[in-house]
């Protein structure tokens, strides 16, 4: 990171007594203002007061935590449960470069929706009548742009699996093993 990039960026220290202080507007925040940091897309680093250690992920990680305990959950148990399981798996780097990938198209599509400006028409706000309007007359071309996501997404995990596959025989292809014969059933 240039220190240019790195002087434009927002430090928020973080304290032992779970406070978080912002030099910016040397003030004193919460949680939920962290979160608003996010949504206005700026630009910030989370670091230990201490140590100066990055805590940037862990704090992003908090307001998931929080944002899933309250309300309307995005990720199912099953879901979350899936995502644990590939930590420490050979695939887990796959995995992050694969859900990474999907959220972007994900919000390039959204962004498609919207136009250029997020969520306004003629300088005004979408209102949840005009998006259900909106998504009334505009139901088919949703549909398949979904499905062109859908098609994506697929089409990533196979190269995905493909890599896994080519990656393996490389590694594995000097060794002398024999045809797997599966297991016969006898009762």
């Amino acid at each position: 990171m240039s220190s240019a990039k790195k002087n434009a960026d927002r430090l928020i220290k973080k304290y032992p007594n779970r406070r978080l202080y912002d030099t910016q507007t040397s003030s004193y925040i919460t949680l939920s203002d962290v979160k608003q940091l996010v949504l206005d897309n700026e630009v910030f680093t989370v670091v230990d007061a201490k140590t100066n250690e990055d805590l940037s992920r862990s704090i992003l990680l908090q307001i998931i935590l929080e944002e899933e305990a309250s309300g309307a959950p995005m990720f199912s148990s099953d879901v979350l449960s899936q995502i644990i399981r590939f930590y420490g798996h050979a695939m887990q780097g796959m995995m992050g470069s694969y859900l990474e990938k999907n959220v972007q198209a994900f919000t390039d599509i959204q962004r498609k929706f919207t136009g250029t400006t997020p969520g306004a028409i003629d300088g005004k706000a979408f209102s949840p009548e005009m998006w259900t309007q909106f998504m009334n007359v505009q139901g088919p071309m949703m549909q398949g742009m979904m499905n062109n996501y859908i098609d994506q997404s697929k089409s990533l995990f196979v190269q995905m699996q493909e890599q896994m596959q080519n990656q393996s025989k490389s590694l594995f292809g000097t060794f002398p093993f024999g045809p797997v014969v599966p297991p016969t059933d006898k009762k």
